[in-house]
């Protein structure tokens, strides 16, 4: 278990060696070299300020997962934002502006925050809040995308702007990402991630991992092709089943084994290749990350929520500052009563206690402010 201090010097020293693996990967891409170099001094000013806050009290994590479109232009089959309601027509609240991202990004740069995970929706289709994320070098924004929207202007802007990185969804080969993407999708992935390599811009893969497809998108083969489209980070999430019919598709203790078995595997196969797993890292640092204790989530109306699969509120980054919603009730009830941070099983910990959740945040009496999904 980490606490405090703890878990700060152990989340700063994983921070530091994130970036120095991103760095190995660009070795022969002295453009992205540079940047990255740059990058890592600024970093360590974050680590700083963080540990500065630390010392004073104030827990800040490393990571901000910022959802910041509430649109989509596709409809792939089990999708948490459309099923919980941040992406779709369902919901008429009114979205952040960029102007008011601009602010919290502000507050996330002034805290120490060195990772902003970009999604969504398509968080293409917010170009004036991605234009935002890019006027903030000391913050790597990892754009959590399909993909398709990319085009010549995001091209030449993410050649401008180093610190945007596409991360691009892809569930396996052809047919695993056109049967839950769509008909023709894996072809435009392709022809996308091709121009990236022209162009010479680092980019990641994310891979919803689940009964499925896990053989596949863990396989040599398949990291090998990914491997020569020019992809240098592999983030592996594994599936949460919003939808009650897709159960069936969650990994269990037995392949969650197989997944840590094969990650390891393929770190020493493909050294030059950086692979991230989502929740399966966690248990390296003593639990579940949310709420605060590693990241948090703001959903597109500025709702302060644990995680992503976990979109539930008592405070709103509309009218309380990102200090207020570090120390936020909820998020310390969460912590307290180790539903964050606790003893690490596998598979998303909050979305398997959703009952206890929604206790929690009801228990915490604050009617002014509480919000949820």
């Amino acid at each position: 278990m980490f606490e405090g201090e703890a878990l700060t010097q152990y989340l700063n020293e994983g921070v530091e060696k994130l970036v120095a693996d991103i760095i190995k990967s660009t070795f022969q891409n002295p453009k992205e070299t540079k940047f990255l170099l740059d990058y890592q001094s600024k970093n360590r000013k974050n680590l700083q300020l963080r540990s500065k806050f630390e010392a004073e009290g104030l827990h800040v994590p490393a990571f901000l997962i910022s959802s910041i479109a509430n649109t989509c232009n596709l409809f792939c089959k089990g999708c948490y934002a459309r099923i919980n309601g941040i992406c779709g027509d369902q919901n008429s609240r009114e979205l952040l502006s960029a102007d008011q991202w601009s602010a919290i990004f502000s507050q996330a740069a002034a805290l120490g925050v060195s990772f902003n995970l970009l999604a969504g929706g398509e968080p293409l289709m917010r170009r004036d809040v991605i234009e935002v994320a890019a006027n903030f070098p000391g913050i790597l924004s990892a754009i959590f995308t399909n993909g398709i929207l990319i085009d010549n202007s995001y091209l030449s802007l993410f050649n401008q702007y180093r610190n945007l990185i596409p991360i691009i969804s892809i569930e396996g080969g052809r047919q695993k990402t056109d049967a839950r993407r769509g008909s023709g999708a894996y072809e435009k992935i392709s022809a996308i991630m091709k121009l990236l390599k022209q162009e010479r811009i680092l980019f990641g893969t994310s891979i919803t991992v689940t009964t499925a497809n896990l053989e596949e998108a863990t396989s040599q083969l398949f990291l090998s092709e990914l491997k020569n489209t020019g992809c240098k980070l592999i983030f592996f999430v594994e599936y949460v089943p919003f939808e009650p019919n897709t159960r069936q598709l969650l990994l269990g203790e037995e392949e969650r084994n197989f997944l840590d078995h094969r990650l390891n595997d393929l770190r020493l196969s493909f050294p030059e290749m950086l692979f991230l797993s989502f929740p399966g890292d966690e248990k390296e640092m003593g639990g579940c990350l949310a709420a605060g204790r590693g990241f948090f989530h703001i959903n597109p109306y500025g709702d302060a929520e644990p995680c992503p699969f976990s979109p539930f509120s008592d405070r709103s980054l509309k009218n309380h500052t990102m200090v207020e919603v570090l120390q936020s009730p909820f998020f310390r009830k969460l912590q307290n009563e180790k539903l964050v941070g606790g003893e690490h099983d596998g598979g998303c910990a909050l979305f398997e206690h959703e009952a206890f959740v929604k206790a929690c945040l009801s228990s915490q009496n604050h009617p002014n402010d509480m919000v949820s999904a």
